[in-house]
């Protein structure tokens, strides 16, 4: 059950936000240093609030190539582990989340799959990946999320690394 004592998860679908708004999130959602317990600890942070919701996700946290986080919980499936890979790769190609990076390919009327030239098997510009990026340094990992509709997968991702960093600033 939820805090709110919903059953049902707490995910509605809604419209694509802006690009400004995407590129916003990502100004805005940057740590002062992310280390192995950071990793754990916002990790930590998304099952607990993927099991208030009995959101079927799988959650993976990496950092200069190292995964220092993984779930997955009942409901998900080993395809949702591949879908990470696709997205988190996204992120260490572009440096920008995933939904982003797909966002800007819709913005001039083609797609991703379409006009990358990368190979959709390995890649995929869906939501659900979003970038570590540690001040002065850049992008140094990624968060990622599947098992929701891709923007409720981006969504729930921000809103962790939102809490998350409140937390740290306080």
């Amino acid at each position: 059950m939820t805090h709110s004592g919903e059953l049902t998860p707490k995910f509605h679908p809604e419209l694509t936000p802006p690009i400004e708004e995407l590129e916003a999130q990502e100004r805005r959602l940057v740590f002062r240093q992310f280390t192995h317990d950071d990793a754990w600890a916002l990790g930590s942070l998304l099952v607990e609030l993927a099991r208030e919701r009995q959101a079927p996700v799988a959650i993976d946290i990496h950092r200069a190539g190292q995964q220092l986080f993984h779930a997955a919980l009942p409901g998900s499936a080993p395809d949702n582990d591949a879908w990470i890979n696709r997205k988190r790769r996204v992120v260490e190609r572009y440096g920008s989340a995933s939904y982003l990076v797909g966002a800007r390919f819709r913005a001039k009327g083609t797609t991703f799959e379409e006009s990358s030239r990368l190979d959709p098997d390995e890649y995929a510009a869906h939501g659900g990946s979003f970038p570590i990026t540690v001040e002065g340094v850049g992008v140094i990992g990624s968060v990622t999320v599947s098992g929701l509709p891709q923007l409720q997968d981006h969504k729930f991702v921000v809103e962790a690394l939102e809490e998350f960093l409140t937390k740290q600033t306080r």
